[in-house]
């Protein structure tokens, strides 16, 4: 059974559509969505079978996965991470906008997503529809950039092409129109020297 594909409103999400991709991501879900950057999968990070399958479709094993999570704001990253004074200042700065702090994971974080390693990856992007999605879920989904299966474009960015490559692999391709293909600034934010990992669409200077 191929995937849902619904068009939501990347401005103003309607909200009888994001309940409706909440209810399936509390059932297991598997869902590809747009953020501020390219589109990206994900689930609930509370359902184990549901990580494990995007961990599946990307080929990797779940436990040596680099997932992201999606958080609302500043007070939902400070669940399931450590922010030192110095990654606050800088990330009530950036965020919400097109970057991923590497930060110390705490202890909420489920063990599957960090089973090697103690540190979580979060995201909080300048987007409606990913942060309607968490807000109304109650705890952050699991982002990771999806390719393109075209040697020319790294990020696939036409949601009916999305939905043509994934449709038998997830469960709803959101259409929130077409998405960029420059992937998230990634800065580590571990320690108060704060290094940048991969440069991307976030400009970044302290």
């Amino acid at each position: 059974m191929p995937a849902e594909f619904i068009r939501i409103h990347p401005q103003t999400p309607e909200e009888r559509k994001i309940l409706h991709v909440v209810n399936a991501l509390r059932n297991g879900a598997v869902i590809i969505y747009p953020t501020d950057t390219v589109y990206g999968m994900g689930c609930d990070i509370h359902n184990t079978r549901a990580v494990e399958r995007v961990a599946r479709i990307k080929g990797i094993k779940p436990n040596k996965n680099d997932f992201s999570f999606i958080c609302y704001d500043l007070s939902h990253i400070a669940d399931y991470a450590r922010v030192g004074n110095q990654a606050f200042k800088l990330m009530k700065r950036l965020l919400p906008g097109p970057y991923t702090f590497i930060l110390d994971a705490s202890n909420r974080v489920p063990k599957i997503l960090n089973a090697t390693k103690k540190t979580v990856g979060i995201r909080v992007p300048n987007s409606a529809i990913p942060r309607q999605i968490v807000s109304e879920l109650g705890n952050p989904i699991i982002t990771t950039s999806i390719k393109a299966d075209d040697e020319i474009a790294e990020y696939p960015t036409d949601p009916e092409e999305i939905f043509e490559q994934y449709q038998h692999q997830v469960d709803i391709v959101i259409d929130g129109g077409y998405g960029g293909n420059v992937p998230s600034t990634i800065i580590d934010a571990t320690t108060d020297t704060f290094e940048i990992i991969r440069e991307g669409l976030g400009d970044y200077s302290v």
